[in-house]
């Protein structure tokens, strides 16, 4: 069966091709790897190109099933010249082939030797094109296309990357910044699309200062971030508080009154107590920058800057461990600085 699947790759009949694609996805592991040395990618290649929908879908599946759990692969698939051709299928009319080729560019993004390839590609310029058609209109014919999956694979795409320093300056320029918290404010902050967005927003802000300054310069940004922090899931809100955090380190004079205005502190005790373990600890260093808040606050805000002392004082005063009395007693006094 394995020597019929390579004979009909070769074939130039479109049927036995797409038969053979279709085989070569249903088989183990070990045999796809085995077939991958035969030369095999380049004829899948060829039918990306082929503008048959059919040809294309069995390729995209049998490359997917190459790349999977092997490296080398990943590396064989875009040395033979297959980002090009995903960009061009990004940009197609067929809701399937997008969400297919959005995955394979996820997978071979993994790759780190992939990764300068790909960015060198125009993939940066145009994930967060897409995006920004996306997000900019709801009515917009690519936001049909695009569905919520595939929006997700573009974002951990662009953080595949992003985990490559040579390339983070090029996705920090590319205007993905504002995209991204645009999406966070426009998307439910327990999905998981706001999840990946808060997460590379994390990545590219710690890399300079200068993200931090484009970020900080976006209306509204901060509270965006802080909406995150309070709404979002589990691991959201560890990104949003680790983001809030790094900013107030960068310069705690000039971004932690912006910090305080937003009124960050509510959520930020809760998420102090209740929590993932890195969250609970980011929360914790950051209400210890933003203790000293007295140069900012009216007569009225004084006292609130008390309240959050004493709640500091019960949070201090088990450590990593807060009893149920302490719990609750964090928790009124969070619904006083709420009133």
């Amino acid at each position: 069966m394995e020597d019929l699947v390579i004979e009909n790759l070769f074939n130039a009949n479109r049927e036995l091709q797409i038969q053979a694609a279709t085989q070569l996805s249903k088989l183990g592991s070990k045999q796809r790897h085995k077939l991958a040395e035969t030369g095999i990618i380049s004829p899948l290649i060829s039918m990306l190109q082929s503008q048959d929908f059919e040809a294309i879908e069995a390729s995209l599946l049998a490359l997917l099933g190459l790349a999977f759990g092997s490296e080398r692969n990943k590396i064989r698939i875009v040395k033979s010249g297959i980002i090009p051709v995903l960009l061009e299928l990004l940009q197609c009319q067929n809701e399937e082939l997008i969400e297919l080729s959005m995955a394979a560019m996820l997978i071979l993004s993994s790759c780190k030797a992939n990764k300068l390839i790909i960015a060198s590609s125009g993939t940066i310029q145009l994930l967060v094109q897409i995006l920004n058609l996306v997000n900019s209109d709801p009515n917009n014919v690519i936001n049909t296309l695009f569905t919520n999956q595939a929006k997700i694979d573009a974002i951990a795409t662009l953080q595949n990357l992003s985990t490559c320093h040579q390339i983070i300056p090029l996705i920090s320029s590319s205007g993905i910044i504002y995209t991204l918290l645009q999406l966070i404010h426009t998307s439910e902050k327990s999905s998981d699309l706001t999840e990946k967005a808060m997460s590379l927003l994390g990545n590219i802000i710690s890399w300079s200062e200068n993200s931090i300054s484009k970020t900080t310069e976006i209306p509204c940004s901060i509270r965006i971030i802080v909406e995150a922090m309070e709404e979002g899931s589990p691991q959201c809100k560890e990104h949003a508080v680790g983001i809030l955090l790094h900013i107030c380190q960068s310069c705690r004079d000039k971004y932690r009154g912006l910090i305080l205005m937003e009124g960050v502190m509510p959520g930020l005790l809760q998420l102090s107590v209740d929590g993932t373990w890195g969250a609970k600890n980011m929360a914790r260093d950051l209400l210890f920058l933003l203790r000293d808040c007295s140069d900012y606050a009216s007569t009225s805000k004084q006292s609130k800057h008390e309240l959050m002392e004493q709640i500091m004082q019960a949070i201090d005063a088990d450590g990593e461990k807060v009893n149920g009395t302490t719990l609750a007693l964090v928790q009124e006094m969070i619904n006083k600085l709420n009133i």
